[in-house]
């Protein structure tokens, strides 16, 4: 079965999330902006959503884990939640 090493970071608003997402692209620690910014208990592990299997997340998220590219920082990914940021460590097939 599928898994997959995924983190996040979750906003209230779309524009958070596009703000977040610039600074982590410019060098920003990830675990840090989850730490601070993010809405999901997760943020206190840096986002760390740990080994995950298909299912298991909201769809939206889910669908990335599994298809999206490695290591990139996908988003804003819009969920009924709020605005996710993404990033896939790795992946098992």
């Amino acid at each position: 079965m599928s898994k997959a090493h995924v983190r996040h970071i979750m906003v209230a608003t779309e524009e958070a999330c596009s703000e977040l997402k610039a600074q982590l692209e410019a060098g920003e620690n990830f675990a840090v902006c989850a730490t601070k910014h993010s809405k999901c208990p997760t943020g206190r592990r840096g986002g760390n959503l740990g080994v995950i299997k298909p299912g298991q997340l909201v769809a939206e998220v889910d669908a990335l884990a599994f298809s999206g590219e490695l290591r990139k920082i996908h988003g804003p990914v819009k969920s009924k939640f709020g605005y996710h940021l993404v990033q896939v460590l790795s992946r098992i097939d």
